[in-house]
């Protein structure tokens, strides 16, 4: 169904313990420098040139980035939740993970403009899609440097994020979901390593040249320790146990820790574990072929880790206000550090170029 008039989105997930409400739009994919839309995550030229060319073809955005900012509960948010109260929704669905799926329309110009007015001066966080915000960027480029720019295409310095008024074409833009941080705190989840070939009881000793190592009954006590632990720390398992990590030696840590990051980048227990435990300690690299990465779920990484003979090493997720300063000094969070959820369903709102 294609609508008949400009709208953005009033966007609802809900299931056991998740409500999650946003807004679903056009992004002004503005000059990077200009700090609107903030990544956290480094991308790969793979994923990109697979999507480039995917957009390319459809001349569509087929599925919204997600992302984050601090609305401070204010007008956006405000009508964000008066609209899910009140009106009555154009889609709803149910989908096999649990959550329901609800979608408004906003058309009436002046519900438009409170929006954009009050998201003119915001940051976001790319919570999940950083390959394809790359390929927005990318698509924008294509375009500009292959068809003719009529005058005032240019999207200019300190458009609105949403606003459609800023001028430019359809690449200029991309689609996504905006959630309120504040009103709606992300379930930011951890995303645990599984090293194949390193034995458990040969990572807890080298581990304890560095480490406070603390043997734990069982998984479930290991997590409940960590949980409870100050960072940084870790917690390995494997065939032979459940070991926890915590107190490094200050000294090693710092020394090993890069003196061109910030301090809160090098507090990090995903920087920790891949400037510190993993070359230092274990002397590996953290690439793909070393480390296997299991999301989410701790048993799962414990499964990998007895059938490879090797050892899981489970985190605590980060936290978001660490995740969003780092973004906001211009620096990148170690790979695979984030899993923000819920993501949006893909297939409910698409964006085609033809008639934007």
């Amino acid at each position: 169904m294609v609508d008949d008039r400009p709208a953005l989105y009033v966007y609802e997930q809900r299931g056991e313990h998740v409500v999650q409400r946003g807004l679903i739009g056009d992004v002004c994919l503005a000059d990077p420098a200009q700090g609107i839309v903030l990544p956290h995550e480094d991308v790969m030229p793979g994923p990109i040139a697979d999507r480039l060319a995917l957009m390319s073809t459809t001349q569509a955005n087929l599925e919204p980035i997600f992302l984050l900012y601090d609305g401070a509960t204010g007008t956006a948010t405000t009508l964000v939740d008066e609209v899910a109260a009140t009106r009555p929704p154009l889609v709803t669905a149910h989908t096999e993970d649990g959550l329901t799926h609800r979608l408004w329309a906003i058309t009436d110009e002046a519900e438009i403009d409170a929006v954009n007015a009050d998201l003119h001066a915001r940051q976001a966080l790319i919570a999940d899609g950083h390959h394809r915000y790359a390929t927005y960027r990318m698509l924008q480029r294509q375009e500009h440097a292959t068809r003719p720019q009529p005058a005032g295409s240019q999207v200019p310095s300190g458009a609105s994020p949403l606003s459609r008024r800023a001028g430019g074409g359809p690449w200029d833009f991309g689609l996504a979901l905006l959630v309120d941080s504040r009103a709606y705190p992300p379930d930011l989840k951890a995303i645990h390593r599984v090293i194949p070939g390193l034995p458990l009881p040969e990572a807890a000793a080298r581990a304890k040249g560095a480490w406070r190592v603390q043997d734990q009954g069982n998984l479930a006590e290991g997590m409940a320790a960590l949980d409870a632990a100050e960072n940084p720390a870790f917690l390995l398992a494997g065939a032979e146990g459940v070991h926890l990590l915590t107190h490094p030696d200050p000294v090693q840590l710092a020394l090993a820790m890069p003196a061109d990051r910030s301090d809160r980048w090098n507090s990090l227990n995903t920087s920790i574990l891949t400037q510190f435990v993993l070359p230092k300690v274990w002397g590996l690299q953290d690439d793909e072929k070393t480390v296997r990465i299991v999301h989410h779920d701790p048993y799962a990484a414990l499964r990998l880790a007895v059938e490879t003979g090797g050892t899981a090493v489970l985190l605590k997720p980060l936290a978001v206000d660490d995740v969003l300063a780092v973004a906001a000094g211009g620096e990148r969070v170690p790979r695979k550090s984030t899993s923000f959820g819920p993501k949006p369903r893909t297939g409910l709102v698409l964006r085609t170029f033809a008639i934007d």
